[in-house]
C-alpha cells in the first residue's frame, strides 16, 4: 500500500511539475512578445517595476491557460454549425478574444493589447504551450500511457461494456497504388509499414501485402461504394449522364452520393460493412455506420441525425492547441505548395498542370485539416471500443493528381501518412479491446500528360469535330474532380459539385461529353435509350472513326445491333465482346482482366452511348487524362487499376493461393468475413480457403 500511495503522489507531483513548466514557458513567451510587439504591453502608462510586469505576465498566462481549458470547448460546441473552414479561421480570433479577457481579469488591469495583436499573441502562446506540454509528455512515457488509459476508462464508463473480441480498423490511403507503396517502403519513407511487412527491419512480419484489381471505373466512388456497401453496380465512371433523369451524376456530389448509397443498399440487400457498431470517417459513403463524421452522402442534411457528419470537427477543434497547430500547419502547407509549384514552373518540368487559384488551399485542407480531423476521430473510436472503423485519408491522392504519383511532393505526403499510421497503432495499444489494423487503397494512379497538352484539344473538341459541330479555337481545360474538392465544398456548405449545371445539355441534339480521369463518356441526350453503333453511324458517320483512329484513344465501347456490344480500335478494329478472350484486339495493351471489366460495364443501365478509354503505353505505364491531372485514375491502363490490401497475419488470407482479388465487391466480402473472425480464426485453414476461392 505505501508503494501505491507513493506512486500516486509521484504522479501528482509530476503533473504539477509539467503544469508549472508550461505556465513558466507561457509567461516568458508573453514577456518576450510584450517586448517585441508595440501594441502589446504588460504595464500601466505610468510604468511599473520589473516585478509588477512579471506578475502581470504570470497572471495573464495563467488566466489564458484556464480560459482555454474551460471556455474553449463550449465556444467550439456553440460554433459547431459554422462551416469547418470558417471555424478554422475563427480559431485565431477566438483565441485573441480569450487573451483579451485574460488581460482584463488581471486585478491591476496593467495588460492591454490591440485586437489584431491579441490574435497574434494568443496564437503564439497556444503553439508554445502545446509544444512544451507535448515535449514533456514525450519524455514521460508513463504519463503518456496513463493519459490514454484515463481517456479509455472514461469512455468505457460513459458507454456500454466493451467486448473482449477484437475490433477492426480499416484505413484507406486514397490513391496509393501497390507499387507506389512498395517503392516507398524500399526508400525508407514508410517505416511503420516496413516494420509490419518485416522489410529490411529484421522484425518478424505482422501483415501481408496483397494487390487487388479494380473495376473499369478505377476511382473512389466506384471502389468505396463496392467496398462499404457490397455493390457498385451501375457506376460506370466518376461522372455520367442519366438520360431518364436528365441529370449528370457525380460521385463526389453529396446528392449523387446519397442516391448511389441508397441504390447500393437496395441492390445488395444489406446496410453495409459498418452496420454493426461501426464508424465511418471522411468517406463518400456511410457503410451503414451509426457514427459518421465528414461523410459526404449525409452532407446535404441540414438538421437531425445528419449533423453528425460534422461531429469530427468539434472533437478536434475543442482543443485550442490542436486548432492553432492545425491552422498554422495549414498556412505552412499553402506556402509549401506555392513554393513547389513555382519551382516546377521555373524548371519547366513536364508534364505539368496549373496549380494556381484555390488549389493551394484545397491541397492544404486535404493534407492537413482533413487528415488531422479524421485521425483524431479514429483515435476516439479506438478509445471508445467500436467494433469496426473505416476512414479515408485523401492527402496523397490530391497531391499526386497535380504533382505526379512518384513526385517528391507525393513522397513527402506518404511520410506523413506513415506517421499517422504509427500514431493510430500506438493508441490502439491502449484501447479497451484489441484491434486489427487493415490498410488498403481504393485505386492507384497512372502518370502521363493530359490529352489537351499533347494534342491541343480536349475530348469534347474531338467529339464536336467528329459530329461536324464548330470547335473552339482554343481548347478549354476540363475541371479536375478530385475527392478533396468535395470535402472542401462540404465543409463550406456548398454541396453542388464544380459547376454541375454546366453539364446539363443546352441543345438536345448536341452530345454530353464527360471526363473521369482517362475515361471519357459521350451521351446523346435527345435519344432516351443507349444508342447503337448503327444509330450513331447513321447520325454522325465520321464520329466513331474519328475517335477510334485518334492516336490518343485506346479503344471505344459501343452497343451493336449485330453483336450486342463491340470494342472499336484503330484501323477499323471491331471486336465483339464475346470474342475478346480469344482476340483482345485493342484491349491487349491493357493487360489481363480488361475484357472482363469492359463486359461488366456494358451491362450497366447507365453506361454511356460511347465509352472512351485513352491510349496506354505498357512500357512506362502512362495514360492521357481527359482532365487536368498528370496523375490520374478512372479508367484502364497502368497502376491506377492496381491498389493494395495490407492485412494482419492473424486474419485469414484474402484469397486462396495463386488467386487474384478482383473487384471492389469481392473485396467487400473479404472484409465482411474478417469482421466475423476472432484472433484464432485467422489461420489458413481449409474453410477459409474455400471462402476465399
Amino acid at each position: 500500500m505505501p508503494g501505491v500511495g507513493g506512486g500516486r503522489w509521484r504522479r501528482v507531483a509530476s503533473q504539477i511539475g509539467r503544469s508549472v513548466a508550461v505556465w513558466v514557458v507561457s509567461t516568458l513567451t508573453m514577456l518576450l512578445l510584450a517586448g517585441i510587439l508595440p501594441d502589446f504591453r504588460l504595464r500601466s502608462a505610468d510604468g511599473d517595476s520589473a516585478t509588477d510586469i512579471a506578475v502581470t505576465a504570470a497572471l495573464g498566462a495563467g488566466a489564458f491557460g484556464l480560459l482555454s481549458a474551460l471556455v474553449w470547448p463550449l465556444l467550439v460546441r456553440l460554433l459547431l454549425l459554422v462551416p469547418a473552414l470558417v471555424l478554422g479561421l475563427l480559431v485565431f480570433f477566438l483565441n485573441g478574444a480569450l487573451l483579451w479577457l485574460a488581460l482584463r481579469l488581471n486585478p491591476g488591469e496593467r495588460g492591454a493589447a490591440a485586437p489584431e495583436t491579441a490574435v497574434v499573441v494568443a496564437a503564439v502562446m497556444s503553439a508554445v504551450a502545446s509544444a512544451t506540454g507535448a515535449a514533456l509528455a514525450v519524455r514521460d512515457d508513463d504519463a503518456y500511457r496513463r493519459r490514454l488509459y484515463r481517456l479509455a476508462d472514461r469512455r468505457r464508463r460513459a458507454g456500454p461494456p466493451c467486448p473482449d473480441t477484437p475490433g477492426t480498423v480499416f484505413l484507406q490511403l486514397d490513391g496509393v497504388g501497390h507499387d507506389v507503396l512498395l517503392d516507398a517502403v524500399g526508400k525508407g519513407l514508410m517505416p511503420t509499414v516496413a516494420r509490419w511487412l518485416g522489410a529490411g527491419t529484421g522484425d518478424r512480419p505482422t501483415h501481408r501485402l496483397t494487390p487487388w484489381r479494380t473495376d473499369w471505373s478505377s476511382q473512389t466512388g466506384a471502389s468505396q461504394l463496392g467496398i462499404l456497401h457490397g455493390s457498385n453496380h451501375d457506376v460506370p465512371a466518376f461522372r455520367w449522364y442519366e438520360k431518364a433523369r436528365r441529370e449528370v451524376m457525380v460521385c463526389n456530389r453529396p446528392t449523387s452520393a446519397a442516391e448511389l448509397q441508397a441504390r447500393a443498399i437496395e441492390y445488395s440487400g444489406h446496410a453495409g460493412l459498418l452496420a454493426e457498431d461501426g464508424a465511418s470517417r471522411g468517406n463518400l459513403f456511410s457503410g451503414g455506420a451509426d457514427e459518421q463524421a465528414l461523410v459526404l452522402s449525409i452532407a446535404t442534411r441540414r438538421r437531425g441525425p445528419g449533423t453528425r457528419s460534422r461531429a469530427g470537427y468539434f472533437a478536434y477543434f475543442s482543443d485550442p492547441a490542436n486548432a492553432v497547430r492545425t491552422a498554422l500547419s495549414f498556412v505552412a502547407e499553402v506556402g509549401r505548395e506555392i513554393g513547389q509549384s513555382t519551382r516546377a514552373r521555373f524548371r519547366k518540368q513536364r508534364p505539368r498542370v496549373s496549380r494556381g487559384g484555390l488549389y493551394p488551399f484545397v491541397r492544404a485542407f486535404a493534407t492537413v485539416v482533413e487528415r488531422d480531423v479524421v485521425v483524431a476521430a479514429v483515435m476516439g473510436d479506438l478509445l471508445a471500443g467500436r467494433t469496426a472503423v473505416y476512414a479515408d485519408l485523401v492527402a496523397y491522392d490530391e497531391v499526386a493528381h497535380h504533382s505526379g504519383p512518384t513526385s517528391r511532393d507525393a513522397e513527402k505526403v506518404l511520410q506523413r501518412l506513415d506517421r499517422a499510421l504509427a500514431l493510430i497503432e500506438k493508441v490502439a495499444e491502449h484501447a479497451p479491446r484489441p484491434y486489427r489494423i487493415v490498410v488498403l487503397s481504393d485505386h492507384g494512379q497512372s502518370p502521363g500528360e493530359t490529352f489537351r497538352a499533347r494534342y491541343g484539344l480536349t475530348l469534347g473538341d474531338l467529339v464536336r469535330a467528329g459530329c461536324g459541330l464548330p470547335v473552339p479555337r482554343r481548347a478549354r481545360r476540363t475541371h479536375s474532380g478530385a475527392e478533396a474538392r468535395a470535402a472542401v465544398r462540404a465543409a463550406l456548405r456548398r454541396p453542388v459539385e464544380e459547376g454541375a449545371e454546366h453539364y446539363r445539355p443546352t441543345r438536345g441534339s448536341e452530345p454530353v461529353v464527360l471526363a473521369s480521369g482517362n475515361l471519357g463518356l459521350i451521351s446523346f441526350p435527345d435519344v432516351l435509350h443507349r444508342m447503337t453503333k448503327e444509330e450513331i453511324d447513321a447520325r454522325h458517320p465520321a464520329l466513331l472513326p474519328t475517335l477510334a483512329n485518334h492516336p490518343g484513344i485506346g479503344f471505344l465501347l459501343v452497343r451493336s445491333e449485330v453483336h450486342d456490344g463491340v470494342v472499336l480500335g484503330a484501323y477499323g478494329a471491331e471486336i465483339p465482346l464475346a470474342e475478346l478472350d480469344d482476340n483482345p484486339g485493342p484491349l491487349a495493351a491493357f493487360g489481363p482482366g480488361a475484357a472482363e471489366v469492359v463486359r461488366r460495364t456494358h451491362t450497366f443501365p447507365h453506361t454511356a452511348d460511347i465509352m472512351v478509354n485513352s491510349f496506354h503505353d505498357p512500357a512506362d505505364g502512362e495514360v492521357l487524362a481527359f482532365e487536368e491531372q498528370i496523375g490520374s485514375h478512372g479508367g484502364l491502363g497502368g497502376a491506377q487499376s492496381r491498389p493494395f490490401l495490407l492485412s494482419p497475419l492473424t486474419l485469414s488470407p484474402p484469397v486462396a493461393d495463386g488467386a487474384e482479388l478482383v473487384g471492389a465487391e469481392r473485396l467487400h466480402h473479404v472484409l465482411r468475413r474478417w469482421l466475423t473472425e476472432s484472433d484464432g480464426a485467422g489461420r489458413p485453414g481449409e474453410a477459409h480457403r474455400e471462402r476465399a476461392a
